[in-house]
């Protein structure tokens, strides 16, 4: 079937457009596919000579956001509104899925393509999460906290911040164990003798504070009683329903890395409202401004399990990111679809190890162009609480910290968790400190970019080819665009004290002060302090 549309600067195009529940694709000579996972960003682009690779979006989302969308540099794109199963024979994708899979022609670059998918599928909000998020680092307390969340040493750390020389307020993270139990969303008195002192202390520190909450219920607490069997404290009755049942007719016993909880349908009026109704009152009651939502992963979801709609699992977790519109101070690791939205998107855990790190840029590029430009790289250093302790598998590594912390500080946010002033002392310390101001020196322009992208879809941060097209740089992984005005080029490689650098086409100033003319390749020196960046200046 043939489309004719006019483009935004007025130019006919002609689409293209095959549409089935199966599909297969012939991948042309030099064309490269990106897309269906965010933790595919290491693995992308796709191209011909990738035969043997296969996916299942719809009992998996691998850890990330996933999404039925692959987007090429020959203007093509594939989409589905339901989720795919997809593999490469040959030189040929084949597609499987219970609703149409779309293989369209919109134009003949990458952008083209992407913008084209966004429009007809995934059209933007014009709406941003909150800016906070973007316009300074933010803190989580996990690391230095874990499962020991408690007022004394939060406010603590919340201190030590500006003590220690790093840019102040911002935004906040307490993490897992906050609450006195799963799906009891209310401070542990344990732990917190006067929760509203703490966030208005906070406040007054400058800082906005989000709370780790996920879509799990303890089956002996209140919250499960009422949903499960309609009762609620002091005997009152109350309309039953809210929960995922299996197909006995009880709530099910959802497996997940805390044990096993009951699980909310938020297909059912009744858990979306008890959910939301839960986190209205910790804002109400305490100040608190947003949330980190956690776990609802497809994997968490069975396709037997009964919902009030009969979602499938990856529309479990399509549901679940929804919530997550009521609070513009948002952030969710695990998502299905919800391209276009003002939701914050993270990167899933990253390991305290070089090969981690080497995944954030590709992976934060892989986000944007599944249609979410508004991308967290996760913890800075890694996620894994353990790494930092003496209990590490592997030492940690001060060096890998500082390259991390520099990946982070010129992506579209920057996330610490583990102390860099326990963590580091002397040039290591410094070279991360100085990272974080780096920061906020383009922190107005990022603000303004989140803006820009709220209203076009665009990503924040963009691979070369987005922007630059039949140059060859489609496999560029190392360095990353944001917008068209900054070309950030961090050093990845342990040891290394130089590495290589694509300018492309116009006049760019580096970090250092000196000016290149593009397109080029560049050697720079990378000693521990130097976050190599470049800036348009015509």
């Amino acid at each position: 079937m043939d489309v004719i549309e006019q483009n935004n600067n007025g130019s006919i195009i002609k689409k293209r457009i095959d549409c089935c529940k199966t599909l297969t694709v012939k991948i042309e000579d030099g064309e490269c596919w990106w897309g269906i996972a965010t933790t595919f960003g290491s693995k992308l682009p796709l191209a011909n000579n990738n035969d043997g690779f296969m996916c299942d979006i719809t009992v998996e989302n691998y850890s990330n956001q996933a999404v039925p969308l692959l987007v090429s540099n020959k203007g093509r794109y594939i989409w589905s509104d339901a989720a795919f199963k997809c593999r490469i024979e040959n030189g040929v994708f084949i597609f499987e899925g219970d609703s149409p899979i779309r293989l369209v022609t919109a134009g003949s670059t990458l952008r083209e393509a992407f913008l084209a998918a966004s429009k007809a599928h995934f059209p933007p909000s014009g709406k941003t999460p909150d800016l906070s998020l973007i316009a300074k680092p933010q803190w989580n307390t996990w690391i230095e906290l874990t499962y020991n969340q408690n007022q004394k040493d939060i406010l603590a750390y919340a201190k030590e911040i500006g003590e220690n020389g790093f840019p102040e307020g911002g935004v906040i993270m307490i993490d897992d164990t906050w609450q006195y139990g799963y799906g009891i969303w209310e401070f542990d008195p344990r732990r917190f003798s006067n929760p509203k002192e703490l966030c208005d202390t906070l406040h007054s520190l400058g800082f906005k504070i989000m709370l780790w909450v996920c879509p799990f219920v303890s089956m002996d607490s209140p919250g499960y009683r009422e949903m499960a069997f309609g009762l609620k404290d002091a005997g009152v009755q109350s309309e039953k329903g809210g929960l995922i049942y299996d197909t006995d007719g009880d709530p099910v016993a959802a497996k997940w890395w805390n044990g096993r909880s009951a699980s909310i349908d938020f297909s059912d009026p009744l858990g979306t409202s008890w959910f939301s109704r839960q986190l209205s009152t910790l804002r109400e009651k305490f100040g608190v401004d947003g949330w980190k939502f956690d776990a609802g992963d497809t994997e968490s979801y069975k396709k037997h399990w009964i919902t009030k709609k009969g979602l499938s699992p990856s529309e479990m977790c399509e549901a679940y990111a929804k919530i997550g519109l009521e609070f513009p101070l948002n952030e969710y690791r695990a998502c299905f679809k919800m391209g276009g939205q003002p939701i914050v998107q993270r990167l899933c855990d990253k390991g305290h190890s070089w090969d981690d790190l080497q995944k954030l840029m590709p992976d934060m590029i892989s986000c944007g162009l599944l249609g979410h430009p508004f991308v967290c790289p996760d913890m800075i250093g890694g996620g894994n609480w353990i790494a930092f302790t003496e209990a590490a598998a592997v030492p940690y590594d001060p060096e890998l910290f500082v390259r991390s912390a520099q990946a982070h500080a010129l992506s579209p946010m920057m996330q610490f968790s583990a102390a860099p002033w326990r963590m580091l002392n002397g040039e290591n310390l410094e070279a991360v400190r100085s990272a974080a101001w780096v920061r906020m020196k383009f922190a107005e322009r990022f603000v303004e970019l989140a803006k820009d992208c709220a209203k076009s879809g665009e990503p924040m941060l963009r691979n070369l080819e987005y922007n630059y097209p039949g140059n060859g740089w489609e496999n560029i992984k190392d360095q990353f665009v944001m917008g068209d005005f900054l070309v950030v080029a961090p050093q990845i490689v342990k040891g290394a004290k130089e590495r290589k650098v694509i300018i492309p086409p116009g006049k760019w100033e580096a970090d250092d002060g000196a000016i290149y003319e593009g397109p080029c390749e560049i050697i720079v020196s990378t000693p521990i302090s130097r976050l190599p960046y470049f800036e348009r200046i015509s």
